[in-house]
């Protein structure tokens, strides 16, 4: 007999190929699968994209479990959690036939949850789907539905932005940092908490200021310069911080959020071709197609038909850098060499997953359309020698299922500060153009 005390979840398809994991994080409570939920990851098992892979990796959990208690009282997940059991269609209720006519899987998902909410009354059924829309028709009808929230970041408004700007710092201090060393012990500064390591420091006393990083290795904060990136100079605090950590080898994971115009790809594209010699390759990456669907096989033409629009934005950083330098010039020679021979690369994430990144400078843009799991995919590639910097807006998200709680950046910001290997700035001042700066703070 099920503990009534426990949680009944209904789990709809999206959460699955979200996290294949999913079934090791409800604790002691009981987890549901709709035999429609299966029938629709049938139709992911084929194929390379992590969806794919979420799909395949479900169903082996599912198989190792498997015996004829699946379909009736459940099966163990693992110790201290609750059982999973798959719930064969039932008959369409009533009640959802009156506002839901067409029965598809959206609508059988929920007609489960109904139906188990309305036998079990004293257990609490919980449908957890990524779909708000399914989540919406599930209220509607009284039952509990909720977002997979196991990698939810919760208060964006305090995620870690990478730097702090200190006011009426004592004049000597700034002018310490000026003078050789170029340092200061964190101590003098009087903070409200330690510096983590790679934070960064806007010190100011009124008209004097000065930049400073946490450097890990020696515990002090050191005075950082303005330094110049394959011709492009930084214009503010912000893109000084950026190149800073962009041009660091010993950082090794770098992320760099902010609206359109703030320089965040320009910069990491520019801090890779003033390092040319030190990576064996140059790679820029970005999803194909934001808006969920990752398989481009329906778009007309050939394969470069189909990737340009998207990696477009790509090339037009690259003309932007290009473009300072004359014609047929060293600088301008250096790049189309490099394209020529495959040492500069713009490519869609999809072709480069399963390769190892060797000796590798790896920017991928538009992170914030990435999961959490697929971002960690994209970091355990990064063999020895490889520097993967990942750049995104948290607050513009074109997957249906992600939102600026649970996008693969916020997630990887959250949890990666604090790390030597890894620096984050978050940028606010655009730089684009004042049309692109008053479009991006008002509409």
């Amino acid at each position: 007999m099920p503990d009534p005390t426990t949680k009944l979840f209904v789990l709809d398809t999206n959460v699955i190929l979200h996290d294949s994991s999913c079934l090791h994080h409800f604790q002691e409570n009981d987890v549901v699968i709709p035999i429609t939920v299966l029938e629709e990851l049938d139709h992911f098992k084929k194929g390379n994209d992590i969806i794919n892979f979420h799909a395949r990796d479900f169903v082996r959990q599912l198989d190792a479990l498997a015996d004829e208690r699946l379909f009736e009282e459940g099966a163990k997940i693992g110790p201290g959690l609750g059982r999973i059991r798959i719930q064969l269609n039932t008959e369409y209720r009533q009640e959802l036939s009156e506002s839901f006519t067409e029965r598809k899987p959206d609508h059988l998902i929920l007609n489960v949850a109904v139906t188990l909410c309305r036998a079990h009354p004293d257990r609490q059924v919980i449908l957890v789907s990524k779909d708000v829309n399914l989540r919406m028709k599930a209220k509607s009808l009284g039952i509990p539905a909720d977002d997979y929230r196991n990698d939810h970041v919760g208060d964006i408004s305090t995620l870690y932005p990478g730097y702090r700007r200190i006011e009426s710092i004592h004049s000597e201090m700034i002018a310490k940092l000026y003078e050789a060393p170029n340092c200061i012990a964190p101590g003098e500064l009087s903070l409200e908490s330690e510096p983590l390591p790679n934070e960064y420091f806007i010190l100011r006393n009124g008209k004097h200021s000065a930049l400073s990083r946490m450097d890990p290795d020696s515990g002090m904060l050191h005075k950082i310069n303005r330094n110049n990136a394959y011709g492009i100079l930084p214009r503010n605090a912000e893109q000084t911080f950026a190149l800073n950590a962009l041009l660091d080898p010993r950082i090794k994971l770098v992320t760099i959020a902010g609206k359109a115009g703030t320089g965040k790809t320009l910069l990491a594209l520019a801090a890779a071709l003033e390092q040319h010699e030190r990576y064996r390759q140059i790679l820029q990456g970005r999803p194909i197609v934001p808006l969920g669907n990752r398989d481009i096989g329906f778009l007309p033409g050939d394969v470069k038909s189909k990737l340009d629009p998207y990696m477009q934005p790509l090339a037009d950083n690259l003309a932007v850098i290009q473009n300072q330098f004359k014609h047929n010039s060293e600088m301008d020679r250096r790049i189309n060499e490099m394209r020529g021979d495959d040492r500069l690369m713009l490519a869609p994430l999809a072709y480069i997953r399963g390769r190892s990144l060797v000796g590798v400078y790896f920017i991928v843009d538009e992170a914030q359309n990435l999961t959490p799991h697929e971002v960690k995919t994209i970091i355990t590639r990064a063999g020895e020698g490889t520097k993967v910097v990942l750049t995104g807006d948290i607050f513009q998200i074109d997957h249906p299922y992600l939102d600026s709680h649970s996008n693969g950046l916020t997630t990887l910001i959250e949890r990666m500060k604090g790390q030597h290997l890894y620096a984050h700035v978050n940028m606010v001042k655009g730089e684009r153009s004042e049309l692109s700066e008053l479009a991006s703070d008002v509409l």
